[in-house]
């Protein structure tokens, strides 16, 4: 089916993500958008050169005003301010302002977009898609949380096993940073527990935990990585796959009042699937539930900077 697939926010996350989803031959018809005058058109100028070279027959169509985004399918947003190179700000310092941004795209988008799906990307994202479902009240709003921390983990794995990738089976679920968590009891390599193998399991989060600081202060942003994970999560949704994605759903636990967004391994179609929730061990049930509650404090933080300002 044809699909239109609209990115808002083309700074250096939302460039290559439109690039990459377009490249993959998803959107039927794609729209950029972005508040700063000229760049929009000038990228959906080079997304039509990228269109020409693949022979792809693509609508394509900028704006720099989110209001004029309209008959989407599905909504990317990657608006808002990434951290700072060389200094030691986490996503969650983001929270406050971003929320401002999401809010805002949130209410003003769906009128001209009923029956869109959301999928976000600005930083801090647990907090954030909490944010949009709240103010798009959209019904399908996902975070692309951990999927992007899982693609980081069995490529590691893979290093220091010295095995394939593709022979690799994992994920991290939690939060999309500090408290993101390792799924050990998920993790299969050439089919078998990776209990079976010699790994350091510190060592491998340890490595997770300080990678992309690592990347950004020496690069200046996390790019073709996340880029290839949003892709996933994209083509998931879009051609119906039923994989099993590590993405920011609602989930119910019993030390909240109210369903908090925490990535979990789900299958992702058009409509979300199950989740291996239930197939986690104690530890790590309880460790997504504590990083459940810390994503719940952060959504409630921005949610109060938004009714003081």
């Amino acid at each position: 089916m044809g699909v239109h697939i609209a990115q808002i926010g083309i700074g250096r996350v939302g460039r290559p993500t439109a690039y990459t989803i377009l490249s993959a031959g998803l959107p039927s018809e794609i729209t950029v958008c972005d508040v700063k005058k000229g760049l929009a058109r000038a990228f959906a100028e080079e997304l039509r050169h990228v269109a020409a070279s693949l022979r792809f027959d693509v609508d394509i169509h900028d704006f720099d005003r989110d209001e004029d985004v309209s008959g989407a399918d599905l909504i990317l947003l990657s608006a808002g301010m990434p951290r700072t190179p060389g200094t030691s700000m986490t996503r969650r310092d983001l929270a406050a302002t971003n929320a401002k941004v999401i809010k805002e795209i949130s209410e003003i988008t769906r009128p001209n977009n009923p029956g869109a799906k959301y999928v976000v990307i600005t930083n801090p994202v647990d907090a954030m898609a909490m944010v949009c479902k709240k103010y798009s009240k959209a019904d399908f709003v996902i975070g692309t949380g951990t999927n992007l921390e899982s693609l980081r983990f069995r490529s590691y794995l893979s290093t220091k096993l010295k095995v394939p990738v593709s022979k690799i089976q994992g994920w991290i679920g939690g939060e999309h940073g500090q408290s993101m968590v390792a799924l050990w009891s998920t993790t299969r390599v050439y089919g078998k527990p990776i209990e079976d193998y010699s790994i350091e399991k510190k060592n491998v989060e340890t490595h997770l935990a300080e990678i992309t600081e690592f990347i950004v202060d020496n690069i200046g942003a996390t790019e073709y990585g996340p880029a290839a994970s949003f892709r996933d999560i994209v083509r998931a949704i879009v051609n119906n796959t039923d994989e099993i994605l590590s993405v920011d759903i609602p989930m119910e636990f019993s030390s909240l009042s109210e369903l908090t967004y925490v990535s979990v391994p789900v299958r992702m179609g058009w409509t979300l699937g199950p989740t291996l929730y239930g197939f986690l061990n104690d530890i790590e049930k309880q460790r997504l539930e504590n990083a459940a509650m810390m994503i719940r404090q952060i959504y409630g933080d921005a949610i109060n900077s938004l009714r003081d300002a």
